[in-house]
């Protein structure tokens, strides 16, 4: 019986790992590179809720908060009043929030927008691949670039609040004068 046993969940492996060595499986692979401060943000191209397509270089001369979430984490939603708050605070003076919503559907990320009146752009990663090319493993993740394009700070996990925001996008400014 062990034999047999030890042999499927051999087998099981195998095909874990073959299936996701294919490109049409790449959506469950893990974030791979964690940009690191200081180093130049890799541009995407995403559409948002209105089918528009946006990309990360098109805010270049601003600075940039991307976070992603997704509808079902609640540590996400709980950190977007805070995020909502700054973007309305900081927008006119060239701050912009990109919210990426990993790999839900249209519907239900409008429906969740519009219920708590957020205004900030929300961009569809429905392949994960932007989430992949930021390293993200686990939500939420928040990411800060500078007006050049820069990483400025890479926060996994912990909760924005309006302080942190205002502290990091405060530091930022005055990096760049």
């Amino acid at each position: 019986m062990r034999p047999k046993r030890t042999s499927a969940v051999f087998m099981g492996f195998v095909l874990l790992a073959a299936l996701t060595a294919l490109p049409a499986f790449d959506v469950w692979s893990m974030g791979s590179r964690v940009p690191a401060v200081g180093m130049q943000a890799e541009d995407f191209r995403l559409t948002d809720l209105e089918g528009k397509p946006q990309s990360l270089s098109q805010y270049r001369g601003k600075i940039v908060l991307l976070n992603f979430w997704a509808t079902w984490c609640k540590p996400c939603t709980t950190e977007m009043p805070a995020m909502q708050t700054a973007y309305d605070k900081l927008r006119d003076k060239g701050f912009v929030v990109l919210a990426v919503n990993e790999l839900e559907d249209d519907a239900k990320v409008r429906e969740h927008i519009k219920q708590y009146g957020h205004t900030f752009p929300v961009l569809m990663d429905r392949d994960n691949k932007v989430a992949n090319q930021f390293g993200v493993f686990g939500l939420p993740v928040s990411v800060f670039i500078d007006r050049e394009g820069r990483v400025q700070e890479y926060i996994k996990g912990g909760l924005l609040t309006e302080q942190k925001i205002d502290e990091t996008v405060a530091r930022i400014q005055k990096q760049s004068r």
